[in-house]
């Protein structure tokens, strides 16, 4: 008489001599005594954390330390925005390279952003010396001469480029100014027919309370 056994994993072939080798178990399956099988967890190869399975390291992830952005050619970050910015990256946990990316592409629409923010204030601020009661509308022309005449006396080089490149020559207080400072030149270098009036010095024309 034949005993029947279970079934291999290779096919369901039975085996005819219970002396031959058993079958291997699979979980939940009886021996031929009865006796329950416990299930065999699989074997886990040891890794550790930051390593790949062939002991390559890992790139690294998350915010770095510090971040170092790097400006475009000939340009510069202001340190505050910088500053406030890397706060930010921190706190969204960005590696070095996708702030830099980030900042590359943000950083030319903000730039153009305020490049039209600030042709906006120095065209307002002509508008309004066009209108000056003072100087502006049917003065204008003349009153930018005598502003003139006071800037080549005493105005330097640097000066100019400062009032060209920050747009405050366009600024009716700067042009007010430059208007009387001219009109007190003319004042004082005026000849009546009797005697030359003394010459004064640029400081006495521009802060002697007498001239007003």
């Amino acid at each position: 008489m034949t005993t029947e056994t279970l079934m291999t994993e290779c096919g369901g072939n039975q085996v005819a001599d219970p002396s031959q080798a058993a079958a291997p178990q699979t979980e939940g399956q009886q021996t031929a005594t009865g006796e329950q099988t416990a299930p065999q967890p699989a074997a886990e190869s040891p890794a550790t954390e930051g390593t790949k399975a062939d002991g390559e390291q890992d790139a690294p992830q998350g915010a770095p330390e510090k971040y170092e952005f790097a400006a475009p050619e000939g340009r510069e970050f202001d340190p505050k925005v910088i500053e406030a910015y890397s706060e930010v990256a921190k706190e969204l946990n960005l590696t070095q390279d996708a702030a830099q990316k980030l900042l590359d592409k943000v950083a030319p629409t903000l730039e153009a952003r305020q490049q039209e923010q600030f042709q906006a204030i120095r065209t307002k601020w002509g508008d309004d010396a066009k209108t000056d009661k003072e100087f502006g509308g049917d003065k204008l022309t003349e009153s930018l001469g005598v502003a003139r005449t006071a800037l080549d006396k005493f105005g330097t080089p640097e000066l100019r480029t400062l009032l060209n490149e920050s747009g405050l020559g366009n600024h009716p207080e700067v042009i007010r100014f430059m208007v009387r400072a001219g009109k007190a030149i003319s004042e004082d270098t005026f000849v009546d027919g009797r005697a030359p009036a003394r010459q004064r010095d640029a400081a006495s024309v521009l802060y002697d309370k007498s001239t007003k």
